[in-house]
């Protein structure tokens, strides 16, 4: 029987709605949904992999064993019951902190599994945990918890009533925005020039973004932190400086005007590549604007210094008053959230360096280590060493530095454990992968992204079709896999569930503090019904939010139940000004000048004195690509091969590199063979290769990607460069030689 779905896109953050047209079990197409209210009708290539990813032949769907002889298929409770006995055992005999985990970039679209993880991490006792976060964000959210006290306090461009867009090593046409959730970017933008507002780029390569752009600043990669205290240079300088509504609620002014005093433009032009004439005119243009947003995104976080440019972004836009205004950088309201405390950070304690990595002494972070310790922690032996890894939607091996090395360390594990619907270059490795069911057989609810929202929006995503027989979804396998590790593998999903509930449901309710002070925790408990499940939980939260029912019978704020009467999602209006009650640090105020980050720019002055002789790598964003998982689509893959070395026309005749010829690329920890693009896209002195491919290893299950392999970009990212304040790996501004293969 046909019929039609209206759901948000779980391909990236943008959360674009889709229409999915099914009949029975086959999906018929994917389209745009023109009355959705935050992407009107928008999408990109990427949508379609929802129906070729539901069809893939090469998606796992029951559990699979490796063994001497191939893979085979398992039951659900053997997968289980092996699984537990040989993490039991690794545990007992070498402590809880020899299992690892590793956390994936999908994981962030399914808020199930960002909820029920915990279970499994609670299950297993280890504290050595992982995640995609420290190749992508991690300076973000160390600087804005130092700032602001909570490390998802980010605040968000106000695209669409912005008159000044300063966007750096971000590509918002192709991405629809990263750490910042504006579906339709190309429209937004079109909308900020008509209304006579203007685009500044700064960006080593001219990207499609920078191609539309008022103005493009070519900038030497890894120097963007130099650039941005030029600008706060001439703020002070020029008494340019104006806090507006924010003038009371920042901290540490003085020591900011002192640390920006040895970065005038003139110093920083030659390291950054940017006359200082442009640096003080837009500098000038910024601060006088009558609603400016600075924005940074990959190109600013992952480097060597991302933990000070993340700071420094926040910083011009307080400094110039368009923080938290109307046009400025905001901090979004998100409908439903798990975050109900309002404890401070000095109450709770900063999750920064309570403990450090057993090789190089590397802080923590939120409970998780940066990923380039993470191949030294399972090849160095020793106490503590990690001889047991769950990874959980995520391919490291392609997506963090030095993958090579990270692939032999993995061959070094006792046991490991998979969670994915792929056996991929990471997958391979293991001894045992739990498959999921696909995006389009659960529901959805994009509660990572609404945090980083332009606008507050809503949108529950039904089931577009039934799951097959005897799969499971990821909560299910986190629930069933955590009671099987506890011992008691005869527990219900009820009851683990009821578990989760529980926990969350005294912090939800009850307190003066919350959004339901008026309710106590057993009495909402009684109206949130007793289907376990992330459903239930995700009612808890709209209803425990701030624009929630708060639990009042015949109230008029939301549920879950009037979320699922607006089929293609609600808008709820324009980001507002949060400050000063979203502020978490000790004094209450925005600490402009953080201790940590303060030490951490005398790092930054010495840069000033290196010779920038040599070619540097980074990376790309592509529109039918997203980091390694979209690969083995057909319809995402085909047509001239993008895997591809950008290099500028003089590095090239320098080095006689032809258009479509090869070159070897060679970094301090090894080297690809790949087919040059010769383009004065990319400024001289820097080459660019995407990330996420390298399809070519044995014992994968991707055909259509083996078949338009291409070279991981992470053969050449170094585990010794990294941000040196956060841990963060540095995959922009690598040191590389190229030469014709």
């Amino acid at each position: 029987m046909r019929k039609q779905t209206f759901r948000s896109c779980n391909l990236c953050e943008a959360t674009c709605g889709v229409v999915v047209e099914t009949d029975d079990d086959r999906v018929i197409s994917v389209r745009g949904d023109e009355d959705d209210p935050f992407s009107r009708g928008y999408i990109c290539p990427k949508a379609h992999g929802l129906k070729e990813i539901q069809h893939d032949p090469d998606r796992l769907r029951r559990p699979i064993r490796r063994t001497a002889t191939g893979w085979q298929e398992i039951s659900w409770n053997d997968a289980y019951a092996e699984i537990a006995e040989n993490l039991r055992r690794i545990s007992d005999r070498h402590g809880a902190n020899a299992v690892a985990t590793y956390l994936g970039n999908p994981t962030a679209q399914n808020y199930g599994s960002l909820i029920y993880y915990r279970v499994l991490a609670r299950a297993l006792g280890t504290k050595v945990r992982f995640s995609a976060t420290s190749v992508d964000q991690l300076p973000k959210t160390v600087s804005s918890c130092l700032l602001f006290g909570k490390p998802l306090s980010i605040p968000v461009p106000d695209v669409d009533r912005t008159t000044y867009f300063l966007v750096l090593g971000a590509n918002p046409v192709v991405s629809n925005g990263s750490l910042m959730t504006a579906p339709g970017m190309p429209r937004r933008l079109r909308a900020l020039r008509a209304r006579g507002g203007k685009l500044v780029v700064v960006d080593p390569r001219r990207s499609e973004t920078a191609q539309i752009a008022d103005r493009h600043l070519p900038i030497r990669p890894g120097t963007d932190a130099l650039f941005l205290f030029a600008l706060i240079h001439v703020f002070f300088q020029e008494g340019l400086v104006r806090f507006g509504r924010l003038e009371g609620m920042v901290n540490g002014i003085d020591k900011l005007r002192a640390l920006a005093a040895d970065f005038p433009p003139e110093l920083v032009s030659s390291r950054t590549a940017i006359a200082a004439d442009d640096i003080r005119r837009v500098a000038r243009e910024f601060a006088s604007a009558s609603a400016a947003a600075c924005y940074g995104r990959i190109g600013t976080c992952a480097q060597e210094f991302g933990s000070i440019a993340s700071w420094l972004v926040d910083a011009v836009n307080t400094l110039t008053g368009n923080l938290d205004r109307e046009g400025g950088a905001m901090f979004p309201s998100p409908a439903a959230s798990l975050s109900f405390s309002s404890k401070s950070r000095k109450e709770r304690g900063a999750p920064f360096g309570r403990w450090r990595s057993r090789v190089r002494g590397l802080p923590e972070f939120n409970g998780e280590l940066p990923v380039v310790a993470l191949a030294e922690e399972i090849d160095t032996p020793g106490q503590g060493q990690i001889k047991a890894l769950v990874t959980f939607a995520g391919n490291p091996v392609l997506s963090t530095p030095d993958g090579a090395r990270l692939d032999r360390a993995l061959d070094k594990l006792e046991y490991m454990v998979s969670i994915d619907i792929y056996r991929n270059e990471t997958t391979r490795h293991a001894n045992i992968i739990l498959p999921t069911t696909w995006a389009l057989e659960h529901e959805s609810y994009p509660f990572s992204f609404n945090p980083l929202s332009v606008r507050i929006v809503a949108k529950y995503s039904e089931p577009a079709m039934a799951p097959e027989p005897d799969s499971r979804e990821d909560w299910q396998i986190l629930l069933e896999l955590s009671a099987h590790l506890q011992g008691n593998p005869q527990a219900s999903i009820e009851s683990l569930d009821e578990l989760v509930l529980g926990d969350i449901l005294p912090r939800a309710v009850g307190h003066p503090h919350n959004f339901a002070p008026n309710i106590s925790a057993e009495q909402a408990r009684a109206k949130l019904g007793n289907a376990p499940g992330p459903e239930r939980l995700l009612d808890l939260m709209l209803r425990a939010g701030a624009f929630g029912d708060h639990f009042e019978d015949g109230g008029e704020g939301l549920s879950l139940r009037r979320i699922k009467e607006f089929r293609h999602g609600l808008d709820l209006g324009p980001m507002v000004p949060r400050l000063p009650g979203i502020l978490a640090t000790e004094s209450r105020k925005i600490e402009l000048a953080p201790e940590l980050l303060v030490a951490d720019a005398e790092r930054l002055r010495d840069s000033l004195a290196r010779d920038d002789a040599g070619l540097v790598l980074i990376g790309r964003r592509q529109l039918r690509s997203n980091n390694s998982w979209m690969h083995n689509v057909p319809s995402l893959v085909k047509g001239r091969p993008r895997c591809t070395l950008m290099i500028n026309p003089l590095d090239a005749d320098r080095l006689t590199l032809a258009n479509d010829a090869t070159a070897r690329v060679t970094s301090r920890t090894g080297s690809v063979v790949v087919a040059v693009a010769v383009t004065d896209e990319i400024m001289p002195g820097v080459v660019s290769l995407p990330h996420g491919w390298g399809h070519d290893v044995e014992g994968v299950q991707l055909d259509v990607a083996r078949r338009h392999a291409g070279v991981s970009s992470n053969t050449l990212a170094d585990m010794e460069l990294y941000d040196g304040l956060s841990g963060e790996a540095a995959v922009n501004g690598i040191p590389v030689s190229v030469e014709p293969a």
